[in-house]
């Protein structure tokens, strides 16, 4: 690559940070930090986090000559430790709890108070579940395996089979490779639409999450008995695999009934290698992305669609839901546009492998942005909605007026934490987990390529998408109206 297209790379990224202060200033989702909180302005915060990764990019060009992260020196625990935390009575344990909530989530959708903000089966599934399962598997690992409740009740159908027949349940087909991760691409989008749109424009009720649980249950149990029970949970289970996809950051892992130790991100690589990885990392980031813009510099866009649907006879709540269809798509083909943009920018290195697969091999460096977007975007939300669920609600999870624990006359401290605290933290997570991305890109680009003159080369545009993505991240976090 030569001089033009590296002064071409790193001109997009510094103007990453003025086209974040291109849009109007317009309200977003969740109730974080207001720009009239921050505290120094926030063209400011986007100038000093993309400063901070270019010059990153230089240190790790002129420091990081080998790889480092692509082998994972698993090293196990002590045995006794291994015994202690994953014993049969461990994971017995585990999986009855994971069916306990199971079946609270279920009955709390259809016996429990129809109001959202009372009822358990809301604040534990889009926020204990969906969010505080993503910090456990990043420092703990894939610790979701263990409470899967589809995974339990599907092991234990399948052991009551083997103990009549004397043999394990045959499954009539195997899993094909090239169906990989998509299936979990498609439950999360699935997911957040339940979340984000299917209530029209309101938001969904316990009813509609027990419903929805009901229909993912029914599709994971079918799958289950199709392709086996560890062969579906580890790869078209949407929540298995999304949480893994977490764990992968953190150091602990299970192999072969122990567990153990590697360095920290050195998991990463490895867990790029099936298709649909980079489908599914890309759908991470866009969900949380649209969450973001949908009440934000999104919602013109969306109101304009959602006029068009209502001017040619649909009703008011499917032009809400087809309008939200609609953009969320878009951002989701934005989002991976910009990713394939910076693989095709990779892709003019000499010595480079054809784009797709390319594309793949660089797809696990994308896992850090998408928690840094998670924790920038719902920290405020995820920490008030907390307070609720561990208080009144966890001692009136049906919303009928019981006191369980002593504590339904609690509340949520939204003094908690400054909102400059919010800023500060969510500004962090988008800087620290892009270096992080960065790291890993330039750790791989070191094992792809043949010298580290090319390896530094084809990260020039990789550091054009993480300069755009955090400006993007501190775009959307700056519109909010705490």
């Amino acid at each position: 690559m030569g001089p033009s297209k590296l002064k071409l790379a790193v001109g997009l990224a510094l103007a990453s940070p003025i086209a974040a202060l291109l849009f109007p200033d317009v309200a977003s989702a969740h109730a974080l930090v207001g720009r009239k909180d921050l505290p120094v302005p926030a063209w400011l915060f986007a100038w000093g986090a993309s400063l901070v990764l270019i010059v990153s990019f230089a240190l790790l060009s002129i420091a990081w000559t080998t790889a480092r992260l692509q082998e994972e020196d698993w090293r196990a625990m002590p045995r006794w430790f291994s015994r202690a935390v994953l014993n049969a009575g461990a994971q017995v344990v585990c999986g009855l709890i994971g069916i306990g909530l199971f079946v609270l989530v279920l009955y709390a959708g259809f016996r429990g108070i129809e109001d959202p903000t009372q009822n358990f089966s809301i604040i534990f599934v889009f926020y204990t579940f969906w969010l505080g399962m993503v910090l456990v598997s990043v420092l703990f690992g894939d610790v979701f395996r263990a409470f899967n409740p589809w995974r339990a009740i599907g092991r234990t159908i399948s052991g009551g089979f083997r103990l009549v027949a004397g043999e394990s349940a045959p499954t009539p087909f195997t899993y094909p490779n090239a169906l990989g991760r998509w299936p979990a691409v498609l439950g999360v989008l699935l997911f957040i639409w339940l979340e984000l749109i299917a209530g029209g424009g309101a938001s969904p009720t316990p009813h509609d999450v027990a419903v929805g649980t009901l229909i993912y249950s029914a599709i994971t149990f079918v799958c289950m008995a199709l392709f086996g029970v560890e062969e579906w949970v580890g790869r078209g289970e949407a929540f298995g695999a999304y949480f893994g996809m977490f764990a992968r950051l953190g150091p602990f892992e299970v192999r072969d009934g122990a567990l153990g130790r590697r360095k920290f991100l050195s998991g990463a690589p490895q867990w790029a290698a099936i298709p649909g990885a980079a489908a599914l990392v890309l759908t991470s980031i866009a969900v949380t992305s649209f969450d973001g813009a949908q009440e934000g510099f999104l919602s013109g866009a969306i109101r304009w669609t959602f006029e068009r649907c209502s001017d040619v006879g649909f009703s008011l709540p499917d032009s809400f839901r087809i309008a939200n269809s609609v953009w969320l798509l878009i951002t989701l083909a934005a989002v991976s546009g910009l990713y394939w943009l910076g693989v095709a920018g990779m892709h003019t290195v000499r010595g480079s492998p054809p784009v797709k697969a390319l594309g793949r091999s660089f797809a696990h460096t994308l896992i850090p942005i998408a928690l840094a977007y998670l924790v920038a975007h719902y920290f405020s939300a995820f920490l008030y909605q907390e307070q609720a669920q561990f208080t009144y609600i966890l001692s009136d999870p049906l919303g009928h007026g019981s006191d369980l624990f002593g504590t339904a006359g609690g509340g949520i401290n939204y003094g908690i934490v400054s909102s400059n605290t919010v800023w500060y933290v969510q500004v962090a997570a988008l800087v620290v987990g892009h270096v992080m991305a960065l790291t890993l890109a330039h750790d791989r680009a070191l094992k792809v390529y043949d010298n580290v003159r090319n390896a530094s080369r084809s990260q020039y545009f990789m550091l054009a998408v993480m300069v755009a993505f955090t400006c993007f991240g501190l775009f959307l976090i700056s519109q909010a109206n705490g």
